[in-house]
């Protein structure tokens, strides 16, 4: 009979580690539970390592060393911690002692390849002591039997339960076994002391924890994922967690894992209480992942191999610990070492916006490596940048945009006297790019690009000294050109690691090394498995949607002609910041917030409201404030976050600012406020919607329109996980769930992507732009001269000349037709876009297409702004007729449904801008009202009834329904109608609020209205 009981599962896993794994079996009773070390196996593996040592010790202790060194062995792992006495060793006696020996970052030399061989790693079967703490009913102590431990050097590092599915249990029910039958008091499981990881296995899954904590365990999931979800895929001829014992645990990996990548993260914050503020430490003891794990390792065995020139993306979802899969990376590429035993990395340069990396970044590698000097963050200036290249830091963190301005810093420290060489010549960098879609491109990577390779582009100009064609340009001129062009492609000795959850098309173009699929990304952990494996929530799930309808009348006799896109925009932002909108939406807003969200997370839980415009924010603050106020409601403090000073031209001479609506808060503490108990809500404009990490949001109101990235990001600020937290809210009043779902599909699995762009598409434009007639080949010329020097030189003349060649294109634009005009713009759009794109990408350079980019880009700032440059405003020719705000619908938006469109790259398609068209006010206010209106209910007949009453009781009303056909008094109608409604509403509050909340509402209220009343009052006249 074939076996199928744990016994066989757990002979299987121990065959491996003993025939290929690196491990012997050792003896479950050679187990000392006083201690929880195997401790023959410590005293031996100490002996022999370590000779002389013991014989010093030994010479002084006699028979008792050995009693000796374990004791000061057990003590030192209560101080210092399993990780700290592995990593660096114990005293006893004053001797420093090692109890496990690492692999070097560089090769091994013959002394240090025989002190790692010296290491011992056991695997011990059914493990068995009496607990100091577990009890049975009849109050004598518990024994326990573990499955399996695994040791090194006598340490006890792993422990594992083993359940097999076909005798009834999985690994949630080692799970549960760990939670209940095995308690952290016991010295075998004493957090940070001994066993630093617990494994639940079975053959379909693998679960694991680093602290037991009875009942409030943690168990995380350590599986590869399957078809972009949890879980493990098949394995021909194995099991599917055959990776856990083959690759994870061989003894190689396993002392890897505890030299480079197991750490104590340690979180502090401070809360307020009755005696006064308190600071909380909480730490926890990090096992990566399997897919962190699999990613550094993937992308360091990569590197070590190919060396320096390479393009990598991670796409890891928000829940993956990017920044420990950062901080390991760096560490590990600072010290990488090729099989020539060479530094493939001569400095790790991390781009981050994120003030809690560098901080991370520190303490994560100090607790490696135990030295400071490692890890320098960029906090000061760029004069900080320039010294921490030129002395060869190798981790260095930093922000992008420093890196332009480099050449000026080093220029000033020289002027100070201390100046500095940043030498570039045979070095090679690693950059790791924290959100690489917002790092990608533009001038400032070009930057980055020739800082790093100063020497080697300057070696790439020299070799090509002749070889132009366009002799008109100075050499100045021409290797400056290079220069520019050498430093946006590939650098040889740069290797980037870009990681973000949601690539752009470009992000996944630029960062091209193929992973498992052929293409890009290098290494994935996607939304879904993130999702499903419990690591974010998934924020679509609990999705309402809103939508407004209301109708807006023309209040003005005449019926002006308005330009169709701009007077479309402007009712737009006119209904946007209607008082009447606002209110409702803010009442809706409150009252949800009152009854459905402040009392989860045990009364903790908070919302970000997502406005569309600064001003839009500051009028929902007010708004938000004033309903509170009214409605005398306790709990439920708004903070408003926003940019700079907003003004209000409804309120003239008043202007707004962050600070001051949030009563003097400074900006800076906005964050660590709003996370305390104080304030529940925060709206935002353009502010924390991404990169914002706060675990207690529950909810957010989106009154915003959103799509693409954008959408992704902003929505996401919700799937943080936190104790309690099972649900989110999204309440949306501007999108629909299809928009929603377009935007947020591509990331959910695979990353699909469109045709790639065509290089030849670049020839195509220029010649359409120099076909415009707007510049010349001369004006190209004689503009590059000039702007091509070295920018230290460029002198008042060079700027006049330059602006003297920009102004009388200008003045050739400005003698075009405006459709040519629109054209023209439209076509600098796209070749602005698609040169700074493919020139990243392009396997060869063209000088031509340099000059013109670097033209067109001082070009564009210079042409006159479509159309006059003003601002189109309505003023007071609409007014907001009626207005109801309905919940449409509330469910989740399904991604697991439905094909992701790919992601588009630019194109030359630039040919115009879309020409704005004039239309009838009246025509485009009945446009806007058909789309959102509604049609009549009985419901609404109350009110109509009362309006139509008052219309046939006024004088006027009825001299024009007996003098006009039923056309002329419509029209006549129409002009009073307005004051119809406001009578009505304003003598019946109650009345007017069932209108605006009622489930429909009219379409066509005065043809409706004008018809009824006209058919009235003509029938009692006849009569």
């Amino acid at each position: 009979m074939a076996g199928h009981t744990e016994r066989d599962f757990e002979n299987a896993i121990e065959v491996g580690l003993l025939a290929g794994g690196g491990y012997h079996k050792g003896d479950p009773k050679a187990f000392d539970a006083t201690t929880a070390l195997f401790p023959a196996d410590a005293i031996a593996f100490i002996r022999a390592s370590q000779p002389t040592r013991w014989a010093e010790l030994e010479a002084m202790l006699k028979d008792r060393t050995e009693a000796t060194i374990l004791d000061s062995l057990t003590k030192e792992l209560a101080t210092k911690g399993a990780l700290g006495v592995l990593r660096h060793g114990f005293k006893c006696y004053g001797k420093q002692l090692r109890l496990a020996y690492f692999r070097p970052n560089s090769g091994m030399n013959p002394e240090a390849a025989a002190r790692y061989a010296a290491n011992r790693f056991t695997i011990t079967r059914q493990v068995e002591f009496v607990s100091d703490v577990l009890k049975k009913p009849d109050g004598s102590k518990r024994r326990c039997i573990l499955d399996v431990v695994l040791s090194v050097n006598g340490l006890p590092v792993v422990t594992a339960e083993l359940k097999n599915p076909l005798t009834g249990q999985r690994a949630e029910d080692a799970c549960a076994q760990y939670k209940k039958d095995r308690d952290g008091r016991d010295p075998l499981f004493r957090f940070k002391e001994c066993a630093l990881v617990h494994f639940a296995v079975d053959p379909d899954e693998v679960w694991m924890t680093t602290q037991l904590k009875g009942a409030e365990t943690t168990f995380l999931p350590f599986n590869r994922g399957h078809n972009n979800g949890a879980g493990n895929p098949p394995v021909e001829g194995n099991w599917k967690t055959h990776y856990l014992w083959d690759e994870v645990l061989r003894a190689d990996s396993l002392l890897d894992i505890l030299q480079r990548f197991m750490h104590l993260e340690v979180t502090e914050r401070t809360v307020p209480t009755s005696t006064g503020m308190r600071t909380i430490r909480k730490e926890a003891m990090i096992f990566p992942r399997y897919h962190q794990l699999d990613a550094v390792r993937k992308l360091v065995s990569h590197a070590g191999a190919n060396g320096s020139g390479r393009n990598y993306l991670v796409q890891h979802s928000a829940g993956s610990g990017k920044s420990n899969t950062i901080a390991w990376l760096a560490h590990r590429l600072a010290s990488l070492h090729d099989e020539r035993d060479q530094k493939v990395f001569h400095s790790v340069i991390v781009i981050t916006d994120r003030r809690v990396l560098d901080q991370q970044l520190q303490n994560t590698i100090y607790q490696f490596e135990h030295k400071m000097g490692v890890v320098e963050k960029i906090e000061e200036d760029t004069q900080q940048l320039a010294k921490a290249l030129a002395n060869g830091t190798p981790i260095i963190i930093s922000t992008i945009q420093k890196f332009p301005f480099i050449s000026q810093a080093i220029r000033t420290l020289e002027a100070k006297g201390t100046g500095v060489a940043i030498a570039t010549r045979d070095k090679r960098f690693a950059v790791i790019v924290d959100e690489a879609h917002s790092s990608q491109s533009g001038e400032t990577v070009s930057a980055l690009k020739g800082i790093l390779n100063k020497d080697g582009i300057a070696d790439a100009i020299a070799s090509q000294v002749g070889e132009e064609e366009d002799d008109d340009l100075s050499e100045e001129a021409k290797a400056r050109i290079r220069k520019e062009m050498l430093q946006r492609g590939r650098q040889p000795n740069l290797s980037f690691f870009a990681f973000t959850a949601t690539p752009k098309y470009k992000t996944k173009v630029v960062f091209d090394e193929p992973g498992p699929t052929g293409a890009s990304p290098f290494h994935e952990y996607t939304m879904r498995q993130a999702i499903e494996e419990g690591f974010i929530l998934d924020v679509l799930e609990n999705y309402v949607t809103y939508k407004r309808f209301f109708g807006l009348v023309k209040q003005i006799e005449a019926d002006p002609e308005v330009p169709k896109q701009k007077a479309a925009k402007a009712l737009g932002q006119f209904l946007e910041l209607h008082p009447v909108n606002i209110e409702q939406v803010v009442t809706v807003i409150i009252e949800h917030f009152r009854l459905k969200v402040m009392h989860e997370l045990g009364g903790r839980a908070k919302a970000m409201v997502v406005t569309g415009s600064r001003l839009s924010a500051v009028k929902y603050k007010k708004a938000f404030d004033r309903y509170i106020r009214d409605k005398g409601y306790q709990g439920i403090r708004a903070l408003v976050a926003f940019s700079g000073t907003v003004e209000d031209d409804d309120l003239p001479g008043a202007s707004h600012t962050e600070v001051a609506m949030n009563d003097g808060l400074p900006e800076r503490e906005l964050p660590e406020r709003f996370a305390g108990d104080d304030y529940r809500v925060l709206i935002v404009a353009e502010k924390y919607q991404t990169g914002f990490d706060q675990p207690l949001l529950q909810t957010m109101y989106v009154v915003k329109r959103l799509a693409g990235v954008q959408a992704v990001q902003t929505l996401s600020r919700l799937n943080r996980t936190a104790p309690g937290k099972s649900r989110v809210f999204v309440l949306d009043f501007k999108n629909e769930e299809d928009d929603i779902y377009k935007a947020f599909k591509p990331y959910y699995e695979a990353t699909p992507i469109g045709e790639h762009v065509d290089p030849h598409k670049l020839n195509g434009l220029s010649h359409k732009l120099l076909q415009a007639s707007v510049f010349t080949p001369d004006d190209l010329r004689a503009f590059s001269e000039v702007w091509f020097k070295g920018k230290r030189d460029h002198s008042g003349q060079d700027h006049k000349m330059m602006n003297a060649v920009l102004d009388r294109c200008v003045e050739r634009f400005k003698g075009m037709e405006e459709p040519a005009q629109e054209e023209f713009r439209g076509q600098i759009g796209a070749f602005r876009s698609l040169y700074a794109f493919l020139s990243q990408v392009m396997p060869y350079h063209d000088e031509g297409l340099e000059q013109t980019y670097a033209f067109i880009r001082n070009l564009a700032a210079k042409l006159p702004l479509p159309g006059d440059g003003t601002k189109f405003t309505l003023d007071d020719d609409v007014a907001l007729k009626y207005f109801r705000l309905q919940q449409v619908n509330e469910g989740a938006i399904d991604l697991s449904v439905g094909e992701a469109d790919p992601l588009k790259g630019p194109s030359d398609v630039g040919t115009a801008g879309r020409k704005d068209t004039d239309v009838a006010l009246s025509t485009l206010v009945g446009n806007l009202n058909e789309r959102f209106g509604t049609s009549f209910t009985e419901a609404d007949q109350l009110f109509f009834d009362q309006v139509r009453a008052t219309a046939e009781h006024d004088e006027k009303i009825v001299e024009a329904a007996q003098a006009n056909n039923l056309t002329n008094f419509s029209a006549y109608f129409g002009r009073i109608l307005d004051d119809l409604f406001i009578q009505r509403m304003e003598g019946n509050d109650e009345i007017f609020s069932r209108v605006m909340s009622d489930p429909a509402f009219r379409k066509a209220a005065q043809d409706h209205l004008a018809k009824d009343v006209y058919e009235r009052l003509r029938r009692d006249t006849a009569s």
